[in-house]
């Protein structure tokens, strides 16, 4: 007598990822010189790491940018103060109250004008706010990228350089 199955049919669609391929190619991404970069500058850009900590990962004029640009209160997430969205906001784990989240990399991509040179651009989501980040990566002799330059872009509604 065949045996009879108590549950629901299971899923044979191959077109789903599955949960460890989906992880290896978050990754794999991680590991691109764009996403790496992108991510330590924004938590540089942020607040959440000193300059310092970019030392030896930049050029001395993108150095120079990161301390003017470093905290940026545009990448800092925006907290509510209102009853109405207190009242509506999940716990956070830390306690009651608006729940913040911290920026983050949304999409990295890359244009390379020579081998040795990437420029990249960042898509940054800050609570509900979308930023752009554009930063260049140079190739040192010693086979190590280091950031040459660093474009946080101008607010809307402030007009660009002259």
């Amino acid at each position: 007598m065949p045996r009879q199955y108590s549950g629901p049919p299971r899923r044979r669609d191959q077109r789903r990822p599955g949960g460890a391929d989906l992880a290896a190619r978050h990754r794999a991404r991680e590991r691109l010189p764009r996403y790496w970069f992108a991510n330590r500058l924004l938590l540089t850009l942020s607040g959440q790491r000193p300059v310092h900590w970019m030392l030896g990962h930049t050029q001395g004029a993108a150095y120079d940018q990161l301390t003017r640009l470093a905290p940026h209160p545009s990448l800092c997430p925006p907290t509510t103060t209102s009853a109405t969205a207190r009242a509506a906001a999940r716990t956070h784990p830390t306690g009651p109250g608006p729940r913040v989240w911290p920026p983050v990399v949304r999409h990295c991509d890359e244009f390379r004008p020579e081998p040795w040179v990437i420029e990249a651009f960042a898509r940054i989501a800050a609570g509900d706010r979308l930023r752009a980040l554009a930063f260049r990566l140079e190739e040192g002799a010693d086979g190590r990228w280091r950031c040459a330059a660093i474009d946080l872009g101008h607010p809307p509604g402030h007009p660009g350089p002259p």
